[in-house]
């Protein structure tokens, strides 16, 4: 029962951190159609050719050093030590801020080159030289946002990535808008310093919740009768070691889709399409589907977040139990939100991509690439476990294991006329199946999980059934009576939602004690269900 309060912590942090998620992406996602409306073909150009740098630098100066922090914080913690948990803080908060630093002057130090040279457009210099203090106030915001998350409190996280975002739209429109005139250089430039203004505005917002913690942080402090000290050297040195490889398997990925670009197009050509014909293929696979399947792993990388944190304290605590059950129940959660999403893209592929890009064919790669949503969110999540005991190596080699299987499978079956694009489609969705089962295996080597196959397959998969079949039936019948695509996918894909909440409830593969993950409204929520008798306690 004390296991099952612990749990319900750290999913209630996930879930935290998921709202936040979903709520930034969707304002990434609307703000980019106006702005290219407005500062048309040619600014966006010049914002995309600074963007891809930023973020490479970006993630070489911060990729796994939040997750690094929160995982050191939170053992300290599970210690009691809560002066070294400081420590920790103030230790990574100087390397962040210095790598931060050096990173945003290297990159306004070579902008004039990367723009003339790499790049090979001069306007491209305003752009670059923009974005760059970026990388300062964002390296100085995932410090905070990881000792934060050490303390296992991610609702800090998850406000600051908001007003991060919205202070990053608010901006990009209203510097765009005074700049377009001056000239469209001048107009991406301003886009591009939106980035700036919402790391600002959000580290601000983490700088006012840490002075109002300071109190209680120090009256830990203050109350520390631990004597174990660790200096500043090794404390540094322990971050970059769990950091490394978290960050060169963060690197995979981006490498990974290096190589589907300079194979797929080739492959594709081999195969007898004109490289025009090639090219709109590559875009649907990597441009419209790929967007569609990245987007409930939201749910996962969350859940990955907050449990690094959450298996690091059992793990300090040797409470061997209490790490099996945290692992079970994320697993539990990656399945009963990626089976529905997975299936979901597959069923409505087409209608879909129709509704979305106006492209029907588009449906042909996200109905083989839906089925990756699966291994795509198991691989985040079990990574996530692994993080969290320490083994940090063991995810980055089963990642370039997956990608291996898919390159070598991209290489082999693109360029079979009969399969095409497909083959990319199928190699994606196995490097991440082979990614996730080599993580699943060591999860439960390792720790051991508390396999409940009914709570963890059967009963989402009966449900996600149930609701594939409402689905496909209730599209076909409104479209017969609509003639609307747009209508009908929007009222199956609502259809097919209650239809997988109320299997999931009527077999108790939700429970009441779940819905407490849901801060104020989900005990409420949860009584509303139980009085219908939908709901087991």
């Amino acid at each position: 029962m004390r296991d099952e309060r612990k749990n319900q912590s750290f999913l209630k942090g996930a879930f935290i951190l998921t709202v936040a998620g979903f709520i930034v992406k969707l304002l990434g996602a609307l703000y980019r159609l106006p702005l290219a409306r407005i500062i048309q073909d040619e600014g966006m150009g010049l914002y995309q050719m600074a963007y891809p740098i930023y973020v490479t630098l970006l993630s070489i100066s911060t990729a796994g050093l939040p997750t690094a922090i929160s995982k050191m914080v939170a053992e300290k913690r599970a210690l009691q030590s809560y002066r070294e948990a400081y420590r920790v803080f103030r230790v990574s908060l100087f390397i962040l801020a210095f790598i931060g630093l050096t990173f945003t002057g290297l990159l306004l130090a070579s902008s004039g080159f990367l723009a003339s040279r790499v790049l090979a457009n001069p306007k491209a210099y305003y752009p670059l030289i923009s974005i760059a203090p970026a990388i300062f106030f964002v390296s100085v915001m995932s410090a905070f946002r990881g000792f934060f998350q050490g303390m296992q409190t991610m609702t800090p996280s998850a406000i600051s990535q908001v007003v991060e975002q919205v202070g990053r739209v608010i901006a990009v429109f209203i510097l765009v808008f005074l700049l377009l005139p001056v000239g469209v250089e001048y107009a991406a430039a301003g886009a591009a310093f939106g980035p700036v203004v919402g790391a600002i505005m959000g580290l601000l917002v983490l700088l006012l919740i840490y002075r109002n913690k300071r109190g209680d942080i120090f009256k830990e402090i203050y109350g520390d009768r631990t004597e174990a000290r660790e200096n500043s050297l090794s404390i540094a040195y322990r971050l970059f070691a769990f950091a490394i490889p978290i960050t060169l398997g963060g690197l995979i990925i981006p490498v990974m889709n290096l190589a589907d670009a300079a194979i797929v197009n080739r492959k594709l050509q081999m195969a007898g399409f004109t490289i025009k014909r090639a090219t709109e293929l590559y875009g649907q696979l990597t441009g419209l589907a790929g967007p569609l399947v990245n987007l409930p792993p939201i749910v996962t990388m969350a859940l990955a977040a907050s449990l690094v944190p959450a298996i690091s304290e059992a793990v300090a605590r040797n409470q061997g139990r209490l790490v099996s059950s945290r692992a079970t129940a994320g697993v539990r959660v990656t399945m009963i939100f990626s089976l529905p999403a997975a299936v979901g893209l597959y069923t409505l592929a087409t209608p879909i991509c129709r509704m979305l890009y106006n492209n029907p064919e588009a449906g042909i790669p996200l109905s083989v690439l839906a089925f990756g949503v699966i291994f795509l969110s198991l691989n985040q999540t079990t990574a996530g476990i692994l993080q969290g005991t320490g083994r940090t190596i063991t995810p980055v080699k089963n990642l370039l294991m997956g990608a291996i299987i898919k390159v070598t499978l991209n290489y082999s079956l693109t360029g079979i006329p009969e399969i095409n694009i497909r083959g990319a489609a199928i190699g994606t969705v196995a490097g991440y199946f082979v990614a996730s089962m080599l993580n699943l295996a060591a999860v439960n080597r390792y720790i051991g999980l508390i396999w409940d196959i009914k709570q963890m397959l059967i009963i989402p998969a009966i449900s996600t059934f149930s609701m594939a079949v409402s689905v496909m039936f209730s599209y076909t019948r409104i479209l017969s009576y609509t003639g609307s695509n747009t209508i009908s996918t929007l009222a199956s894909v609502a259809i097919g939602s209650v239809i997988y909440g109320l299997m999931l409830l009527s077999l108790g593969g939700v429970r009441e004690r779940d819905f407490h993950i849901i801060p104020v409204i989900g005990p409420r929520i949860a009584g509303i269900f139980k009085r219908l008798g939908l709901l087991r306690g």
